[in-house]
């Protein structure tokens, strides 16, 4: 999640158990936390320009559920012996905010697409629960209000109550998106049966900042298809759209060490295009047709075959004003249906 979001989530549950004479210095302990995990990135960024390692080295080793809660115990024993007191006087209080201001910061990432490597150093795919967009502002208001309050009050009941009343909308907001997710998924679950797909791997995600309108992307032999669908707005059958990959090209480079960190990453959701003779590789979990926010050059065509070249990232050309507008109508309206011709068409892939 964005940085915002972490800071008064930290903030949030570390106040939130600590004594109220305590409360505002947890909630500075707490923000700072919050963050702590997202300096992986600049770190890697320091270590390497490979766009490729950059990606998918983020939310490894600072957001493993094995690493952290260690981290925060070996935290707490050297702030209980020399701290400035605090600690101390509530040993058992500040050991849960501390590890609280650090654990749930992995936990709430692993809800969005991009990819949490929850179980570092092993080597699963990473958790993509994929029910909420990396920012959204329903999810973070009211912990932010919380946060307010509680600052602005002090030790006053009103501030635990505030951020009670915060953890609890925002968490009830978390549990509605699994359920908007839910609804989404037997959707497309329905019409990509019909469509001959029923066993195609696929993935759900909400478009940016809400968690009405859902993109639902799934793979075909010779590429992938992708639909939509409003839970305020459509009433039909969901609708999907076919986009053509290079398989070929693809299969031909599995071998390459960037291609296959990839494919572990994004659970082998990519789409492959070969560019003036170079190949390109989109991550599609993040964007939607036809622009994605991760797309890797890794290989070249030459006369002896494919050769690997050193990863780089295109630019994304996406207007970030005219998406959101996009988004915002297709929340409240649903498109024409496509002609039967073209459904089939879809079908066929």
């Amino acid at each position: 999640m964005d940085s915002l979001t972490q800071i008064v989530l930290g903030a949030s549950v570390a106040a939130a158990v600590v004594p109220a004479a305590h409360r505002r210095a947890a909630l500075l302990a707490g923000a700072a936390l919050g963050t702590v995990p997202d300096l992986d990135g600049l770190v890697i960024a320091l270590l390497t320009d490979d766009p490729v390692l950059r990606m998918t080295l983020h939310r490894g080793i600072t957001h493993s559920l094995l690493v952290l809660p260690l981290a925060a115990a070996a935290l707490w024993w050297a702030l209980r012996r020399y701290g400035n007191g605090r600690v101390a006087a509530s040993p058992g209080r500040w050991f849960w905010a501390i590890q609280l201001a650090l654990v749930t910061h992995p936990l709430l990432d692993a809800f969005t697409v991009y990819g949490t490597q929850l179980l570092w150093p092993f080597r699963p795919p990473p958790a993509m629960w994929s029910s909420v967009f990396i920012i959204d502002p329903l999810y973070t208001i009211w912990l932010l209000i919380g946060v307010l309050v509680a600052a602005f009050a002090g030790a006053r009941r009103v501030g635990g109550r505030a951020l009670a009343v915060g953890l609890a909308l925002s968490t009830a907001y978390l549990g509605w998106s699994l359920v908007a997710k839910s609804c989404v998924d037997r959707e497309a679950n329905h019409a990509l049966a019909a469509l001959g797909l029923a066993d195609a791997p696929r993935f759900s995600v909400p478009m940016p900042g809400n968690t009405v309108l859902w993109r639902v992307v799934a793979m075909t032999p010779d590429g992938y298809v992708e639909g939509f669908r409003s839970l305020v707005a459509d009433r039909g059958p969901m609708q999907f759209a076919a986009y053509p990959s290079d398989v070929a090209a693809l299969r031909a480079n599995a071998a390459l060490p960037a291609v296959q960190r990839l494919a572990w990453f994004n659970h082998g959701f990519m789409g492959a295009t070969v560019v003036e003779g170079r190949l390109q590789l989109s991550d599609l979990r993040m964007g939607n047709e036809p622009d994605y926010f991760f797309r890797f050059t890794v290989a070249e065509r030459t006369a002896a075959g494919w050769a690997a070249l050193p990863p780089t990232q295109a630019p994304m050309a996406r207007d970030l004003g005219a998406t959101w507008k996009a988004t915002w109508a297709r929340m409240w309206h649903e498109p024409p249906v496509p002609e039967a011709a073209d459904r089939s068409a879809i079908g066929s892939h």
